[in-house]
C-alpha cells in the first residue's frame, strides 16, 4: 500500500516544526505595537511597489487585533517547536484552514492582493498537515475490518 508521512512520523513532526517556525518569523513582528507599526509600513510599501495594493492606514483596534493574533500565534508556534506532537500539526492545519478562509473572504472584498502570498502559504501548510490525517482515515477503511481489502492486496 502507497502511504503518505503519517501523522506521528518524524517526516511529519518535521513539517509541524517548519510550519512552526514560518508562523514565528511571519507573525512575531505583529505582536507589539512597536514592531507591528515596522511590520505594516514594510508590508504597505512592498504592496504598493509591486501593485499589490498597500494597507490602510493603521488604527488603535487594527493594531490590537494584529497584536493579538501575533501574540497568539507567537506562543502557539513556540510550543510546536519545543514541543512538536502529531496533534499539533492536526490542530494547526484547522487553524490554517480557518485562516485561508478569512483571508479568501478578504481577498474576496478588496485587500491588498499582497495578502495572496501569505493566503498560499497557510494553503500549503494545511494540506501538507491534514492530508496524512485524511489518507490515513480512509486507508483504514479501505482496509476493512479484517485488515486486508483486495485493493490494498493488490497494491503489496
Amino acid at each position: 500500500m502507497i502511504r503518505l508521512f503519517v501523522p506521528a512520523s518524524p517526516a511529519y513532526l518535521r513539517v509541524v516544526r517548519a510550519s512552526a517556525w514560518y508562523d514565528l518569523v511571519v507573525t512575531a513582528g505583529f505582536a507589539t505595537p512597536w514592531t507591528y507599526a515596522l511590520v505594516h509600513d514594510a508590508l504597505s510599501t512592498w504592496g504598493d511597489a509591486l501593485g499589490m495594493g498597500g494597507l490602510p492606514e493603521r488604527d488603535p483596534m487594527q493594531t490590537l487585533y494584529a497584536n493579538l493574533m501575533g501574540s497568539v500565534v507567537v506562543v502557539w508556534a513556540v510550543l510546536r517547536l519545543v514541543r512538536p506532537l502529531s496533534s499539533h500539526g492536526l490542530f494547526d492545519g484547522v487553524a490554517r484552514t480557518l485562516f485561508a478562509a478569512w483571508q479568501a473572504y478578504a481577498l474576496a472584498h478588496g485587500a491588498t492582493r499582497l495578502l495572496w502570498l501569505f493566503l498560499g502559504v497557510e494553503v500549503a501548510f494545511g494540506v501538507v498537515q491534514l492530508v496524512p490525517w485524511w489518507w490515513n482515515r480512509h486507508a483504514r477503511l479501505l482496509d476493512g475490518p479484517a485488515g486486508g481489502s483486495t485493493l490494498n492486496a493488490a497494491s503489496r
